[in-house]
């Protein structure tokens, strides 16, 4: 049985969901801050939080960083319930909007949620689900919680080298969580196989808003000389 547009999209958001909350809810209360498992040499599990965006990087204030990406996954879903019936659309289009849209979501969770229901040991104490003296902090002000890194090769810098001689480099350096893989992954193939449907689509699904809106004038019967 093959699923609809709204159902394919709505399996995927929800499955990404669950499965992201369940390794940072794992990691949350396993994991002191900082500690480190490793999987393999080039895979580990390193449990940080951040304030920020994906990959930890800061951008203004925390609140209207929450708020603005409330009104993305809410622009988001919106989207994908418009396209929920459309026939001309490519299932892949619609996978990488769901996968966007539950990255999104994954990481409004923590920001929203995880201030209240997680409290702030100092490790090596992990952290405690619903706290009896309450959360680190209030709603909308939790940390996104992180803990997927990659240092796939490192080195030492030459000493000639200018600058950076003698340094220590590790590549790939970023720590990042499941929402963020979603969402990142997800625009990498949009924007390499379906970047010309973005435009398309919005022209054809204005074009047909508008041509529903439209009332062809009923034809009157006139009466004619006999």
């Amino acid at each position: 049985m093959k699923l609809s547009n709204g159902k394919l999209a709505a399996f995927i958001i929800a499955l990404v969901i669950v499965i992201d909350q369940a390794v940072k809810i794992w990691v949350k209360t396993h994991f002191y801050y900082g500690e480190e498992m490793e999987i393999t040499s080039w895979f580990k599990l390193l449990f940080i939080e951040n304030n920020g965006m994906a990959f930890g990087m800061e951008l203004g204030s925390k609140l209207l960083l929450t708020l603005f990406r409330i009104i993305a996954s809410g622009a988001f879903i919106y989207y994908l319930w418009r396209m929920r019936n459309r026939s001309d659309v490519p299932r892949g289009y619609i996978v990488c909007i769901a996968l966007i849209t539950a990255g999104a979501l994954g990481n409004v969770i923590d920001c929203i949620a995880y201030g209240l229901i997680f409290n702030n040991p100092i490790p090596p104490q992990v952290a405690q689900l619903f706290p009896p003296d309450g959360g680190y902090a209030t709603l909308f002000n939790g940390r996104v919680v992180d803990m997927l890194y990659f240092p796939l090769c490192e080195w030492n810098w030459p000493q000639w080298m200018p600058m950076i001689g003698g340094d220590h480099f590790v590549f790939f350096q970023p720590i990042f969580n499941v929402a963020d893989a979603s969402l990142s992954v997800s625009v990498i193939v949009l924007i390499l196989f379906y970047a010309r449907y973005l435009a398309t689509l919005s022209t054809k699904d204005d074009e047909t808003e508008a041509t529903e809106e439209i009332e062809l004038p009923q034809e009157e019967d006139t009466p004619t000389d006999e």
